[in-house]
């Protein structure tokens, strides 16, 4: 048997509220700096194929944090609906996936991130913990037996959840 699939789902690191820039455009705070970084040395011993970025300048400063942190794709894609859309719009993007990206992060916003955690996965112990809080920061690494097209509730594993903090 193969090797299972990783999605590995991120929230985009704390943002700044001390501007009077429109929601997509807030960038991150100090804090959200440091714990992105922190974030992508928790990433950086992954073999991403592919990266999908919201294109708020928060998720898409958040990868870059996790560049500074070690963190590395093959493939970096901004995809407007991270931001713009909604569970069934990223679940048919993630089912057009090739099969040979066998690793894919997503970088999104709540409550879309804890909303695809917990579709796509079977219920366990971690499960519970992000139906308590998705922090920002936050990473879910789902194991997925199959192909991308097969993507659907509960047929995926909940392998692991962190919330790094810098």
């Amino acid at each position: 048997m193969a090797p299972p699939r990783l999605l590995v789902l991120a929230r985009h690191a704390k943002s700044s509220w001390k501007t009077n820039d429109p929601d997509v455009a807030r960038p991150l705070s100090g804090r959200g700096t440091r714990d992105g970084v922190v974030a992508g040395a928790t990433l950086a011993n992954l073999d991403i194929d592919l990266a999908l970025v919201s294109p708020a300048t928060r998720a898409r400063q958040t990868w870059q944090c996790h560049q500074m942190g070690g963190a590395t794709a093959a493939d970096v894609r901004q995809v407007d609906e991270l931001y713009y859309g909604d569970l069934d719009d990223v679940l048919a993007i993630l089912r057009e996936l090739p099969d040979s990206a066998r690793t894919v992060l997503v970088i999104g916003h709540e409550p879309l991130i804890s909303d695809l955690a917990l579709t796509v996965s079977k219920p366990n112990k971690l499960t519970r913990a992000i139906e308590r809080k998705f922090p920002t920061s936050a990473i879910a690494a789902l194991a997925h037996q199959g192909s991308w097209s097969d993507l659907d509730h509960g047929v995926s594993r909940l392998a692991a959840f962190e919330i790094p903090r810098g």
